[in-house]
C-alpha cells in the first residue's frame, strides 16, 4: 500500500534570494542564497555533485525545529517537503518512508495499515527526514526505537543504507558517520487493531492541540529536557511563561514554546532564548541547551 502522496510527479526548482520566512514554522527569517528542492532522488543526487565542496548546505522539512536568523543563509537550502515523501507498506510489517513525509502523517498511514508503534509521531511537527536527524520524540515515544534502516546520501550524490548500529543516538541527537543526509528510512512496527491505533492516533493529537500552542507559529519546543526535570517546568518556575520580548513571547499555554506574535524578528526569538536560559540558570541552575537549530548570519 503506498501514499498517495507518491503519485504527484514533482519537478525541479531552484530559486534565489529566497525568503526563509516562508518556509520556517516560526514565520521569521532572512533570504536563503539559494533555495532547491528536488524533483526525485536521482535530481537530488546530480545538483548536490555540482555545489563547490565549501558551500554551506542547509536541509529543510517542515520548517519547524529551526531558526534562520535575519541576515539569512548564505548557502543553499535543500527542501524536500513535498519531495521525496514517499510513505509504503512492505513486507513484515514494516514502513519504508522518504525523508519528506510529515511525522504525522507516517502516524496516520501506519495506523490505516493496522500497525502499532508509530502513533506517537503525530504529535512531532516535522518531516521524517528531521524526526531522523535529531531522534525526535513525543508521548513517550522515540523514532529511532522503530528504525531498522535509513538511506542517506553524502555530498558526492552518492546514496548509502545504513543500520542503527552505524549511529550513535542519543536523547534529541544523532551522530551521523561523516557529512551525510537522511533522504529515507524502514520502521519496523507490530501488528493490531486498525481501528484502536487510529483512535490512538487522533487522541495524540488532541492531547497536543490542547497542550500546546498548535495556533500560533512556534518551532515547536524551544529547549531540550534536561536530565530528570521538565524545560517547561524550570521556565515557569522561573516566572517566565507569557515573557515577551518585542514580538516573541513565552507561550501561556506550555512554557517551553516561544511564539512569534505577528511581528517577531529572528532577532527577537533569539534574544528570548537567551533571556530565558540566563534566568532558568540563574534560578535553577541548569543551562537550558536549545533543542532548535540556529542558523544564519545576524541581520
Amino acid at each position: 500500500m503506498r501514499s498517495s502522496a507518491e503519485a504527484t510527479r514533482h519537478h525541479t526548482m531552484l530559486l534565489f534570494d529566497e525568503s526563509m520566512a516562508k518556509h520556517t514554522t516560526w514565520r521569521v527569517g532572512g533570504l536563503a542564497r539559494y533555495y532547491f528542492q528536488p524533483a526525485d532522488v536521482g535530481d537530488l543526487s546530480d545538483f548536490l555533485r555540482s555545489l563547490p565542496a565549501a558551500e554551506q548546505i542547509l536541509w529543510l522539512g517542515l520548517g519547524s525545529n529551526l531558526l534562520v536568523r535575519d541576515g539569512g543563509f548564505a548557502g543553499t537550502v535543500i527542501a524536500v517537503c513535498g519531495r521525496l515523501n514517499e510513505i509504503e507498506t512492505i513486507a513484515g510489517n514494516r514502513l519504508r518512508i522518504g525523508a519528506g513525509a510529515p511525522s504525522a502523517l507516517v502516524a496516520r498511514h501506519a495506523a490505516r495499515a493496522g500497525l502499532c508503534g508509530a502513533a506517537f509521531l503525530a504529535g512531532i511537527p516535522g518531516t521524517m527526514g528531521g524526526a531522523l536527524a535529531m531522534n525526535a520524540g513525543a508521548f513517550g515515544g522515540e523514532t529511532w526505537q522503530r528504525v531498522i534502516n535509513v538511506q542517506t546520501i553524502d555530498r558526492r550524490g552518492v546514496v548509502h543504507r545504513r543500520t542503527p548500529l552505524e549511529y550513535r543516538v542519543a536523547y534529541r541527537e544523532v551522530e551521523m558517520p561523516g557529512e551525510e543526509w537522511f533522504i529515507g528510512c524502514e520502521l519496523q512496527l507490530e501488528p493490531g487493531d486498525a481501528e484502536a491505533e487510529r483512535r490512538e492516533v487522533q487522541r495524540l493529537l488532541a492531547r497536543r492541540n490542547a497542550t500546546q500552542p498548535v495556533g500560533q507559529p512556534s518551532a515547536g519546543s524551544t529547549f531540550r529536557n534536561p536530565p530528570g526535570d521538565h524545560a517547561a517546568r524550570l521556565i515557569e518556575a522561573a516566572g517566565l511563561k507569557g515573557c515577551q520580548l518585542g514580538g516573541a513571547r513565552v507561550s501561556e499555554k506550555h512554557a517551553n514554546f516561544i511564539v512569534n506574535t505577528g511581528s517577531a524578528t529572528a532577532a527577537d526569538i533569539e534574544a528570548l532564548i537567551r533571556h530565558v536560559q540566563r534566568v532558568v540558570e540563574q534560578d535553577a541552575g541548569i543551562r537550558l541547551q536549545t533543542e532548535v537549530h540556529i542558523v544564519g548570519e545576524p541581520g
